[in-house]
């Protein structure tokens, strides 16, 4: 009991140091240090000298009573202690330009803007309709949207860059920071070609007959990569060795036109593509057992009225795009993985 009253006067003695003490330049050396690794780096990003770096730096462990880089060989790493106040130090300087840039819209007669993350399918599907229903009803709102794996967009969204995502949660370190609203429990992904492939038209495929081929995987770690080649394993199938890597939509497309590649990917993001007889499915519904996405906010933190209006907007578009028996049922809640 003494023990759990100790630790919360010391967190509100600290939140008290934070209000009082802590500069913006103080915080952009944290977060400069923690990306250069070294004190004259850090510096020379922050436009500061060496000395006057290394000054702020005792300042701040002063007045939190901590340390919060540890000097080794090659450089400074954060303690425990440093790598807290390093998180909420992005999510602080993100926040504040964010409040400039939001100042400067409303100067310049826009009304307040929101970015949103969004992984491939969505992204190229129920997103960008969101986007422009929200600017049909509210034109002066500037939306901004980023495409990419839902491990970077989680990142990105702690640390104070995006309002919101929709994708998955798949690391449960950072599940507790953030709310969970189901969007669609299933994403069934499928092999796609060149409608002019050598295979296309053929019935019956599955990757048994795609041994061979070239493919175009997303990079390692990935989860549609290390899904797809379970299932080559176990199947007994040898992995592709004729590969490109690449994430980027465009790209995929441009080279299936161009070559023989195949691609695992979610149907409406090439359905478009496919309905004007350039690209073709091969093998639909490709068990890869990927799950579902969900609208991600962070807890605690609350929306500017642009992403409100937009995460509104998503949840409308939700409820007309996927069948109610493929959406899961409930509002927003704690992450889980």
């Amino acid at each position: 009991m003494l023990e759990n009253l100790l630790t919360v006067a010391t967190a509100r003695r600290i939140k008290a140091v934070c209000r009082s003490h802590l500069k913006t330049r103080q915080l952009a050396l944290l977060v400069h240090l923690d990306e250069q690794g070294t004190l004259a780096r850090a510096a020379a990003a922050a436009g500061l000298t060496q000395p006057a770096a290394s000054k702020l730096l005792r300042q701040v462990e002063s007045n939190l009573d901590v340390k919060l880089f540890e000097r080794h060989a090659r450089g400074m790493a954060p303690t425990c202690y440093g790598e807290i106040l390093i998180r909420h130090a992005r999510m602080a300087l993100s926040g504040l330009g964010l409040a400039r840039e939001e100042i400067i819209a409303l100067k310049s007669g826009l009304a307040g803007r929101a970015t949103i993350g969004s992984v491939l399918s969505p992204g190229s599907h129920i997103v960008p309709m969101a986007i422009a229903r929200v600017k049909q009803r509210y034109p002066g709102i500037l939306l901004g949207m980023e495409i990419d794996p839902s491990r970077q967009l989680v990142q990105r969204l702690l640390q104070g860059h995006l309002d919101m995502m929709v994708g998955r949660v798949l690391e449960a370190a950072c599940a507790d920071e953030l709310l969970y609203e189901p969007l669609a429990t299933d994403e069934p992904h499928a092999v796609i070609a060149s409608a002019q492939h050598p295979l296309a038209g053929r019935e019956g495929l599955d990757l048994e007959d795609l041994i061979d081929q070239p493919w175009i995987l997303p990079p390692e770690g990935n989860l549609v990569r290390d899904r797809l080649f379970s299932m080559f394993i176990q199947r007994g199938l040898s992995l592709p060795t004729n590969v490109v890597e690449s994430l980027s939509l465009p790209a995929i497309i441009s080279l299936l036109q161009q070559s023989n590649y195949l691609v695992a990917l979610p149907e409406p993001a090439v359905k478009p593509c496919c309905k004007a007889g350039i690209l073709t499915v091969l093998v639909p519904n490709l068990p890869l057992g990927i799950g579902g996405f969900g609208l991600i906010t962070r807890r605690h933190h609350k929306l500017s009225p642009a992403a409100l209006c937009l995460l509104t907007t998503l949840r409308e578009l939700a409820k007309e795009t996927y069948p109610t028996e493929t959406r899961a049922t409930g509002g927003a809640r704690t992450a889980h993985v």
